[in-house]
């Protein structure tokens, strides 16, 4: 007696096994790949360009009030409006002014990068006040009173 031997053909089956496989280990890399460009290629810089921008934006606020502070009168007021960029990298930022006697400090922030520059020149001998933001004009104003 003969026996059957029925031929089986899985080469359509490893294929397809095959492709799956390969696709669904691309697509885990390419997702894997897609959080790390964007924390490393886009995240990272633009961080490194707001802490820039910021103490850019700190020095000048600085030096406006150093300059404001020269020409103060000895007995008056004095006020000057400037303008500062309403935005950097896209997003709105704060500037704080304040500080203890020598240590006074401007702090630009948007909330997650910071940037903290001292006060020059004026840092110990007056105190500054307030806080403002990049949308419209700005104002600093000095009292020789202290009020």
């Amino acid at each position: 007696m003969k026996k059957m031997f029925r031929n089986l053909d899985d080469d359509g089956v490893s294929s397809m096994t095959e492709y799956l496989t390969i696709t669904s280990v691309l697509v885990c890399m390419f997702v894997i790949m897609m959080f790390v460009v964007n924390a490393g290629l886009i995240e990272g810089p633009a961080d490194t360009l707001k802490y820039h921008s910021y103490v850019d934006i700190g020095n000048g606020v600085s030096v406006r009030m150093v300059d404001l502070y020269t020409i103060s009168p000895g007995d008056g007021t004095i006020r000057t409006q400037f303008d500062l960029p309403d935005t950097v990298a896209g997003e709105e930022y704060e500037v704080r002014l304040g500080g203890f006697e020598e240590s006074q400090y401007i702090t630009v922030t948007d909330g997650s990068v910071f940037a903290e520059v001292a006060i020059s020149g004026i840092g110990a001998s007056r105190g500054v006040t307030g806080n403002t933001t990049g949308g419209g004009y700005n104002l600093i104003s000095y009292n020789s009173s202290g009020v």
